[in-house]
Formats: C-alpha cells, structure tokens, sequence
C-alpha cells in the first residue's frame, strides 16, 4: 500500500510540475504578445510596397506628414490603461495654437506600446495621436478616461483642440469606438469615427463590447476586408457567426444611422481581417483631416459623385450619402 502511495504522490508532483510548466509558459507567451513591437518606424513604406494604393490621395495619406513629433507617457491608476500614450506635433509647446485629437481605440491584444510608430505617423498631419496599453478596449471606457485626462489634466490640455476630436478603431477597437462615441459622459466631444473591421453586434455582444449604432450622430466612415476572416458569407449573420465585420453587418449599420448624418461604408478588396490596419491608413488619415482640420483636397477622397474612393480599384461595395 505504501508503494502505491509513494507511486501516485510522484505522479500527482509530476502532473503539478507539467500544469506549472504550461501555466508559465502561457504567461510568458501572453507577456511576450503585450510587450513585443510589431511595427517598424518607417512601417508605412513597406505597407506601400506591400498593398500598393489605388489612387493619388490614398498614396498621399498614407505616408508620413510634414510635421515633427514629440511624445509624453502618463501612467495610469486604472490598471486596465498602464500607460497613457500620447505623441503630438513637437511644435505645440511654442506654438500657441490648438491642435486636434485623434483617440485611438486598441484592437484585441494589442496595447498602444505595440505600435508607436501608428501614433508617430498620425501625429505627423497634425493631430495630437492618444492611446492606451488596455488590450481589451472593446466597451470604450478606458479610451473615455484617457480622453478627460489629457482634457483636464495632462500637460499639453490647454494646446487641445476641444471642438476637433475623433475616434478610430480596429477589430474590437472599432466596437470600443462606436462605445466610447456614443455611451459615456464626454461621447458628445467626438467630431468624427472611422472604424476598421468593427467587431458586429452579435460578435460584441456575445464579448460585452455591445454598442448602439443607431446613436452615432457624427460623420462616419466604416470599412472592413472582403476575406472570409471578416465575412464567412453566412445566411443570417444575426443566428450564427459570420466572420467579424460581415458585409451584412456593414449595411445594418449604415442603415442604421439617420441619414442626416454623413456615412459612408466601404470594403478593402482582398484584403483579411488582419490587414485592415494597414489597408486603411491613407484614407482613416484623409477623413480625420477633412473633418478636423478641414482638410478640403483631403475629402476629395469621398466626397461627391467623382470621389476617388469611387474609382479606387482597392475598395467595393461602396455606399456613401455625400
């Protein structure tokens, strides 16, 4: 009897020290996610190489900006946001004048500190770039607390533009984009959203990211990629899944929304769910400069009835009210 006993306590420390081993080794990859970059400074000229524009001003946005940029990094008390990030045109400390914001919301497990050169690169047309590190951004709460810091408390609050700030966000970012717009005390100050692959309702809801489209009352440009990732050409997108930003979706959406409201949706050709960041950038950089900046070649890209977005090979199933 006492041999058995001696055999099973070596196989229960066995299993204990295997369970350890996995359990540390998970924590460790899940660390290495969260802290390893992912994009290069210059990363918008091998997006270039690698998905070549299909217009003149997609081309043009899409690169990096005139301006020189500076950053500040403000720790969090809330655990979910760490570290505040945010980059801006160096020259708003001797400026005097204002500048705009763009609030960008993280997509699923990928903390601003990942991604920098993003920040850097919005900054550079002019706008004051803000993110987190939350890698679960999707309910937009910590994107609505970092925007009433740097209104009220950061060291640039009186440089800011408080009647020109928009919101982006990709994949869950884009569900705690259309959240932080539309559910929180401060969701009145956004001017303008662009979303990337918004996760759609049935998917957000089943994550507690749920959001009300039907009470966006600002211009926005939504998009997603055509690839299966995105859409799995279900029959009811509302009874099964059906990719994370399904066609479908995009239409419920926009219908959604009154239609005195500025909107626009569009899909990137060929592109997957994990593209989109990098499918978007020139014409997300084209519609924040147009509303907030009043960046007029900027709405070229989608206003009117020769909008370049019309005639870009790189978008479809395109549907716009301006």
């Amino acid at each position: 009897m006492k041999k058995v006993l001696k055999i099973l306590g070596i196989v229960v420390l066995a299993l204990v020290v295997v369970l350890a081993a996995f359990f540390a080794y998970a924590q460790y990859k899940n660390w290495k996610t969260l802290n390893t970059p992912i994009l290069p400074d210059d990363y918008y000229k091998s997006f270039a190489e690698a998905f070549p524009a299909g217009g003149k001003l997609e081309e043009y946005y899409a690169g990096q900006g005139s301006y020189e940029v500076d950053h500040l990094e403000y720790k969090s008390d809330n655990k979910s946001i760490g570290t505040i990030h945010v980059y801006y045109p160096a020259e708003l400390k001797t400026s005097g004048k204002q500048y705009p914001v763009v609030m960008v919301v993280n997509g699923s497990n990928t903390p601003a500190k990942i991604y920098l050169p993003f920040f850097q690169r919005l900054a550079s047309w002019g706008f004051v770039a803000v993110g987190t590190d939350d890698p679960q951004a999707g309910t937009g709460e910590t994107t609505s607390i970092a925007l009433d810091f740097l209104l009220d408390e950061s060291e640039i609050a009186g440089q800011i533009d408080r009647d020109n700030i928009g919101i982006t966000g990709y994949s869950q970012g884009g569900a705690g984009a259309l959240g932080a717009a539309t559910k929180y005390e401060n969701s009145h100050l956004y001017k303008a959203i662009f979303t990337g692959s918004a996760a759609y309702p049935l998917l957000a809801i089943s994550m507690g990211w749920e959001y009300d489209s039907s009470k966006i009352s600002i211009p926005y440009f939504m998009t997603a990629a055509t690839g299966t990732s995105d859409d799995m050409g279900v029959t009811d997108i509302n009874k099964e899944f059906g990719g994370v930003a399904p066609l479908a979706s995009l239409v419920e959406i926009y219908n959604s929304i009154a239609d005195d409201v500025l909107k626009i949706r569009a899909r990137v050709t060929g592109a997957e769910h994990e593209q989109m960041q990098a499918r978007t950038d020139g014409y997300m950089t084209a519609w924040m400069l147009y509303h907030l900046q009043d960046g007029q070649e900027a709405g070229k890209v989608f206003l009117g009835e020769d909008a370049e977005i019309l005639h870009n090979t790189n978008w479809q199933d395109i549907e716009k009210n301006g």
